[in-house]
């Protein structure tokens, strides 16, 4: 006759293992991986090719070059969620020593560096926007946030509203 030790032992073979396996299997970080496609809308940023990929159902449906931080202010590298969507933003300097003695900027005023739409991964600092600079797109030439012409940062912004609002977002060095 076998003891209860011999039976938990036996359960967990047959159902807690196959279960973590399960789990660690269907991670959103590792399903690639193994060739299961993510549902819905993703967006990934690759920082030295100054890109932004779009993903539907776990295929690039779009891409668009960006800017990304300068080595002294650089974008920050991880997984994030985009959240809160402002648009038409006026801009009001961060305390930073960058922007000591900048004014802040209404909505449509030329010196407005955001433009058209902000998009946020990381409040309060950092964001996905239009730029006044459009020549500035394929650098390093922000204080940390990802910059895109106005009409893709609008194209984009209105593409993240459709899947739902906040989407994840990927950004690697």
């Amino acid at each position: 006759m076998r003891g209860t030790r011999f039976y938990l032992w036996l359960g967990m073979f047959l159902v807690a293992i196959p279960i973590a396996a399960f789990a660690l299997v269907f991670r959103s970080d590792i399903a690639g991986l193994f060739g299961f496609a993510q549902e819905g809308l993703s967006l990934k940023v690759d920082l030295s090719e100054r890109r932004m990929y779009v993903r539907e159902g776990g295929k690039t449906v779009k891409t668009y070059n960006v800017a990304v931080g300068q080595p002294s202010h650089p974008t920050p590298t991880g997984h994030f969620r985009t959240g809160r969507i402002e648009w038409n933003p006026s801009w009001n300097p961060p305390n930073s020593p960058w922007a000591r003695g900048k004014k802040p900027r209404a909505p449509g005023d030329p010196a407005n560096p955001m433009r058209g739409v902000k998009i946020y991964f990381r409040e309060p600092s950092y964001y996905i926007h239009g730029t006044n600079d459009p020549a500035s797109i394929g650098s390093a030439a922000s204080h940390g946030c990802i910059r895109m012409t106005e009409s893709d940062a609008v194209e984009l912004a209105r593409r993240i509203e459709a899947a739902g609002g906040g989407v994840p977002l990927e950004i690697v060095p």
